[in-house]
């Protein structure tokens, strides 16, 4: 079975330095959502990593008066580190209900693009290059010019709430989508992308508690 989600290793280790919300799909047959157990999971090969996003996040729950866990403990790198059956995925889950867990909070990164961009100073909308050798000169230091691109990646981040406790039409309550441009240092990466999250599941009141 090809692996779930991308590991999210690359992204842990660094930050962003802009998190933006792309995107969101909210259950509407769900009109009340408010869970007793919440589990909050990274899902990425870093361990250090893991910890650092679960415990931020899991924080910005309990602060909200959300009961909330990190997996980190619970579903452990025994189960992680090898490649599971759907079969083995779903006795996973079912443990989760066992232990009174009725809601999943997960984040994974869904893909990477590397971008380019070009430096600042050289694109003048007001100017009008009428003749070949201005322009040239204007741009010719893209010949010689360390520097002139600078390369930078974004990454395709989601995050998706699920229901563990109801039928399977009514399991994904909400996930969102957002793009983090230019990521460089952990601490800002983890804070930016959790205040991301947070701000726009309480604007899409995702669960009952967090508006309260």
């Amino acid at each position: 079975m090809k692996k779930i989600l991308l590991s999210l290793t690359c992204f842990w280790v660094m930050s962003c330095s802009s998190t933006r919300f792309v995107d969101s799909w909210k259950n509407r047959e769900i009109t009340s959502f408010d869970p007793k157990k919440l589990l909050v999971v990274g899902m990425t090969d870093n361990l250090t990593a893991r910890r650092i996003f679960e415990e931020e996040l899991r924080l910005a729950f309990v602060q909200r008066g959300i009961n909330a866990h990190e997996s980190t403990g619970i579903i452990d790198r025994e189960f992680t580190d090898t490649e599971r059956s759907m079969e083995e995925i779903d006795e996973m889950t079912q443990r989760l209900v066992d232990q009174g867990f009725d809601a999943v909070v997960i984040t994974a990164v869904k893909g990477v693009d590397d971008k380019v961009n070009y430096r600042s100073g050289y694109y003048d909308v007001s100017y009008r290059w009428y003749r070949f050798g201005r322009y040239w000169y204007a741009y010719q230091d893209v010949y010689h010019t360390p520097g002139y691109y600078s390369n930078y990646k974004v990454y395709h981040v989601e995050t998706a709430v699920y229901h563990l406790t109801t039928d399977e039409n009514r399991s994904l309550v909400w996930v969102g989508s957002f793009d983090i441009v230019d990521p460089n240092d952990i601490t800002s990466a983890v804070d930016d992308y959790v205040a991301r999250i947070i701000e726009q599941m309480e604007r899409e009141h995702v669960m009952d508690i967090m508006i309260k």
